[in-house]
């Protein structure tokens, strides 16, 4: 059975309101602190292949959101808003330091909107494959485009999410790694069989198709918002390194090209043939980037 402790995390418990689910890959006493925050359905697992590479030079977290992951809802929200006022207090109550945030997808847009309204939490912000508002012009994948549709109907959305779980578990997980990556084929099969036992573990617990539901309708209407969302990085004061693959089906690479255009005092990298999920599909060139790009801008030492 694969879990998370093969890819050199622990996982632990934090009291915030309700049990929250974070997995600590350590790294050294004296490094910075990394937070890594997954996107809409993903978990902790979806930073497994890149977070033992960082934690090299940093001390990394994976905090699984509400209604994600380990991280039950039991009564809780799960709309974006409600992650973001999570994601604080994790910091807050657990870390205890600013850090360097790592979202992807709506984690990204989380990531965004906390470093926007919290600057003291953050020291650095990394944005892979964020959730951002769609450019004119531009057409969404079919596919995303049928499936989001399907969400924001009220009846719709539960019957086909039943039907998407009434399949085996390695058949979820391939689906999922069908949309998210350019090449399934890429991500390793101990990462397959670790979503695998997650699904597991989470087959039981109640609740949990409302709260993605939740989560993927205020996901959509909060990208919706241009204004809002281009006010936010407006804000925005410390060092930002937007990265995107040029195949993300999700999000679509020309949203990430306009926000480049719009500040182009942030860094911004493109991965050719990549999908959604950079972190998974290419770690290690991820993670000498973010590397990188945290000893140009000073943040590859701990605060203090």
């Amino acid at each position: 059975m694969t879990t998370v402790a093969d890819f050199g995390g622990t996982g632990r418990y934090a009291d915030l309101d309700g049990p929250v689910h974070w997995v600590d890959f350590g790294g050294p006493q004296d490094g910075p602190r990394i937070v890594l925050v997954h996107g809409l359905g993903g978990s902790h697992l979806n930073w497994a292949l890149l977070a033992p590479l960082l934690a090299k030079r940093a001390q990394v977290s994976a905090v699984d959101l509400a209604g994600h992951g380990l991280t039950h809802p039991e009564g809780r929200q799960t709309t974006v808003a409600a992650n973001t006022a999570l994601l604080g207090r994790f910091i807050d109550e657990v870390v205890g330091e600013p850090v360097v945030l790592i979202g992807n997808s709506m984690g990204g847009m989380i990531s965004l909107l906390h470093t926007a309204g919290r600057p003291d939490h953050v020291r650095g912000l990394v944005l892979v494959d964020p959730a951002l508002p769609m450019v004119l012009g531009t057409r969404p994948d079919p596919t995303m485009l049928s499936t989001f549709f399907l969400y924001a109907v009220p009846g719709l959305g539960e019957r086909f999410l039943a039907k998407s779980r009434a399949v085996p578990a390695r058949r979820q997980v391939d689906r999922v790694l069908e949309l998210v990556c350019a090449d399934p084929a890429v991500i390793p099969e101990e990462l397959k069989q670790a979503s695998e036992h997650l699904i597991g573990r989470r087959a039981e617990v109640g609740g949990l198709d409302a709260a993605f539901l939740a989560a993927a309708r205020s996901t959509v209407l909060t990208t919706s918002k241009r204004g809002a969302c281009y006010a936010a990085m407006a804000k925005v004061r410390v060092p930002v390194f937007l990265m995107s693959g040029d195949r993300d089906r999700l999000v679509n690479v020309a949203a990430a090209r306009y926000v480049a255009r719009r500040h182009p005092h942030w860094r911004y990298d493109e991965f050719a043939g990549v999908g959604h999920v950079p972190q998974m599909e290419i770690p290690e060139v991820v993670a000498e980037r973010v590397l990188e790009w945290m000893d140009a801008n000073r943040l590859g030492r701990a605060v203090g």
